[in-house]
């Protein structure tokens, strides 16, 4: 059986219809994966420029947040659903490794940002070679 996300707001939907509820933060999904060297984290950010995009770490946590901008709103449109939005959004996420933040690269490429963090040296392993006497 698949484990399925409780999103509370949605049960207010089926209960009451489309409940105006406050509005939803936007959180980017992102991937995280490493190799010896380094860490990536990949996160799809469709319309979002990357001009208006931030990337901090601090404490092995990388902080990606931005906005995204709408050019102008057409008053006389009658939505019936108004799903897609604008507005300030982050994501914060613990990185798997001690990472040296001050190297990191990131890059947008058909609107997914793939930021590279190297390793620091003690998170990288070792091995060391017994020597015989």
């Amino acid at each position: 059986m698949p484990i399925i996300k409780w999103e509370p707001f949605e049960e207010l939907d089926r209960w009451f219809g489309d409940f105006p509820a406050a509005p939803r933060a936007f959180a980017p999904a992102v991937d995280v994966y490493e190799d010896k060297d380094n860490v990536f984290v990949e996160a799809p950010l469709a319309g979002v420029s990357p001009k208006d995009v931030e990337i901090t770490i601090e404490n092995d946590i990388l902080t990606v947040r931005g906005e995204t901008k709408k050019e102008s709103e057409v008053d006389e449109k009658n939505y019936y659903r108004k799903e897609v939005r604008s507005g300030s959004f982050q994501r914060s996420v613990a990185l798997p490794s001690h990472v040296l933040g001050d190297k990191a690269k990131a890059e947008s490429h058909d609107g997914m940002l793939k930021i590279t963090i190297p390793k620091a040296e003690e998170a990288k392993p070792k091995t060391i070679k017994v020597e015989v006497k």
